[in-house]
């Protein structure tokens, strides 16, 4: 699973998911990107499950970039717990994705194969995606 080695503060403030991506929004090392369409906090249990779903369609031909990584701490209190008595433990680590963002690039593999591979990984993600190509990519 991703999490981050050290954190400056352990546990952080919910923030805010508000407008589009300012950066992250091109596909920049491989040919095919999936990109989101929604504000989301995708766990690392997502990431990974999706990034199993892509290597195995892939038959571990090509290369596989994820470009987002759970950085935030989400906290939980424990279940009937009164009010007070402060901020609950951290329970696992979110990345926060704003519409716009590529989450996963894939390279050197067949558009098909791309596209059967990025359909299966949008099932294992809680939000809205789409597949883009590279500007410069020309099938081969």
């Amino acid at each position: 699973m991703l999490l981050p080695k050290r954190v400056k503060y352990r546990k952080t403030q919910r923030g805010r998911m508000k407008g589009k991506a300012t950066r992250g929004f091109t596909v920049t090392f491989g040919d095919f990107g999936l990109k989101a369409l929604e504000p989301a906090w995708i766990t690392q249990r997502q990431i990974e499950a999706a990034r199993v779903a892509l290597t195995r369609l892939m038959k571990r031909e090509g290369r596989l970039w994820i470009r987002i990584f759970p950085d935030k701490p989400v906290t939980k209190k424990p279940a009937e717990t009164r009010m007070g008595s402060g901020k609950g433990v951290p329970e696992y680590w979110v990345a926060v994705v704003k519409p716009g963002t590529i989450m996963f690039e894939l390279g050197g593999i067949k558009r098909e194969v791309a596209v059967e591979a990025m359909k299966i990984a949008e099932h294992k993600l809680p939000i809205k995606t789409r597949m883009v190509t590279r500007r410069s990519y020309t099938a081969s």
